[in-house]
C-alpha cells in the first residue's frame, strides 16, 4: 500500500512542483522515508512559474516608411449657377402658361402672355396723338411755305416769317414727340410675351393662368443642369493645398459611383467670424443624372512628397490625443504612448510622429488583458495553438 501511494504522489508531484520536488518523489521511490529538504519546501509553495505569452508572426508588425496622401473633404448641396427667373415686365392678368415644372424649354422659346388691356388703350390714344401731330405738322409746313412767298414780294414783315418757321419747328417737334410715345406705348405691348432666357427645365411656377401680376413679379423659374457646382468652405489651414483646376471625387447621394469634377474658384478672403473659406467645385452634368439640391461629398487627395513611419490603424490604441501602442522588447511586453499625424482611413494607415523606431516589434492589433512588464514572445502559428490550449489562462482578444 505505500508503494502505491508513493507512486500516485510521484505523478502530482511531477505536474505541480517541478523538477525539487519530482527528485524528492524519486527518492521514496527507492525506500528512502526522508524526502530532501529542498523537495518539501516546493510542496508547500503554491506559485507557479511565469508563462510567456506567445504571439504569432501574423499578430505583429514592424513600422513602414510610405506616403500618405492628404485629404481635404467638405460637404454641400449641388446648385445650378445657370439659372434664370422670368419675370412679367408689365402688369396685368396671365393669360396663357402652358409650361409646367420639369418642362423643357428653349432660348427665347415663347412661355406666356399677360393681357395688356391698358396698354391696348394707350397705343389707339398715342397713334391719335401722332396722327394729329402730323396733320398741324403738314399745315405748319404749307403755312411756312405761303409766307416765304409773301415775304418774297414784300407782302409780310420779317417778324411774320419768323414766327410761321418758330411754329413750323413746334410742330415738327411735337410729331417727333408722338412718335416716340407711341413707339414706347408699342414696346410696353411686347412686354406681355413672356420668354425663355436660357434653355433649360422649369424649376417652378410661381403663377397660375388667370392670376394678376404686377411689374417684376417672378412667373417661371428655368435651370441649366448641364453643369452643376459644389459650394464649401474649408479651413485656413488646407485652402493652401488647393488650387484651381484641382481634380476631386464627388459622392452624391442617390449614386453609387463618385462623378468627377474640379476646383473651380476659391474664395479671395475668409467669411466674416469664421476661418473658413469658400471653396467652389465644378461638375459636369452631361447626362443630367444630376439635380440641383442634391446632398454632396467632395474628396480631394494632394500627393505626398515625403515618406512617413506608418502603422495599421488596428495596431492604434485609445484617444487621437492619448494615442498607445503594445511593443514586445526584450522579451517583454512595454506599452508606449505615440504621437500621430496623418490617418489614411483607404489603406487602414496612420502616421506616427513620435515614439517609435522603425526597428520596432508591435502588436499589429488590439489585445484584452495586456500587462506592461509581461513575459512575451513571437512563435510559430503551429506553436501558438498548442501553448493555447495548455495554457490555464487563454489571452482574449
Amino acid at each position: 500500500m505505500q508503494k502505491k501511494w508513493v507512486a500516485g504522489g510521484v505523478v502530482a508531484a511531477a505536474m505541480v512542483l517541478g523538477g525539487a520536488a519530482l527528485l524528492g518523489v524519486l527518492a521514496a521511490r527507492k525506500g528512502d522515508a526522508a524526502a530532501p529538504a529542498s523537495a518539501q519546501t516546493s510542496a508547500g509553495d503554491d506559485s507557479r512559474p511565469e508563462v510567456a505569452l506567445q504571439f504569432t508572426r501574423s499578430e505583429v508588425v514592424r513600422p513602414a516608411l510610405a506616403r500618405m496622401a492628404a485629404v481635404v473633404e467638405f460637404s454641400g448641396p449641388l446648385v445650378a449657377p445657370q439659372t434664370a427667373t422670368v419675370r412679367a415686365k408689365a402688369g396685368g392678368t396671365l393669360l396663357a402658361l402652358p409650361v409646367s415644372e420639369g418642362s423643357r424649354v428653349s432660348a427665347g422659346q415663347t412661355l406666356g402672355h399677360i393681357e395688356l388691356a391698358e396698354l391696348g388703350s394707350r397705343v389707339a390714344e398715342r397713334s391719335a396723338l401722332l396722327e394729329s401731330a402730323r396733320a398741324a405738322f403738314v399745315q405748319a409746313e404749307r403755312t411756312h411755305a405761303g409766307n416765304e412767298r409773301l415775304a418774297a414780294q414784300q407782302f409780310i414783315s420779317g417778324n411774320a416769317l419768323d414766327g410761321s418757321r418758330a411754329a413750323l419747328d413746334t410742330a415738327r417737334a411735337n410729331l417727333a414727340a408722338a412718335q416716340a410715345s407711341l413707339d414706347a406705348t408699342r414696346l410696353g405691348l411686347r412686354d406681355g410675351r413672356l420668354v425663355a432666357p436660357i434653355a433649360g427645365i422649369v424649376a417652378r411656377r410661381h403663377v397660375l393662368p388667370g392670376e394678376k401680376v404686377s411689374p417684376e413679379q417672378q412667373v417661371l423659374t428655368i435651370v441649366d443642369l448641364a453643369r452643376l457646382e459644389l459650394a464649401g468652405t474649408v479651413g485656413t489651414h488646407e485652402v493652401s493645398r488647393l488650387r484651381p483646376g484641382l481634380p476631386v471625387q464627388v459622392r452624391v447621394e442617390g449614386l453609387g459611383e463618385p462623378v468627377s469634377g474640379r476646383v473651380a474658384r476659391i474664395a479671395p478672403a475668409a467669411e466674416p467670424g469664421t476661418r473658413a473659406i469658400g471653396v467652389t467645385i465644378e461638375l459636369a452634368n452631361p447626362g443630367e443624372r444630376l439635380r440641383a439640391g442634391q446632398f454632396a461629398l467632395a474628396r480631394a487627395e494632394l500627393a505626398d512628397e515625403v515618406e512617413r513611419l506608418t502603422l495599421p490603424v488596428s495596431a492604434v490604441g485609445g484617444a487621437s490625443g492619448q494615442a498607445h501602442v503594445w511593443l514586445i522588447e526584450d522579451g517583454r511586453l512595454a506599452r508606449r504612448a505615440v504621437t500621430l499625424g496623418r490617418r489614411d482611413e483607404r489603406l487602414g494607415r496612420v502616421e506616427v510622429l513620435q515614439g517609435l523606431t522603425p526597428a520596432a516589434t508591435v502588436l499589429a492589433a488590439r489585445f484584452d488583458n495586456l500587462r506592461d512588464g509581461a513575459s512575451a514572445t513571437v512563435v510559430a502559428a503551429g506553436s501558438a495553438a498548442m501553448a493555447g490550449a495548455a495554457a490555464s489562462s487563454p489571452l482574449q482578444r
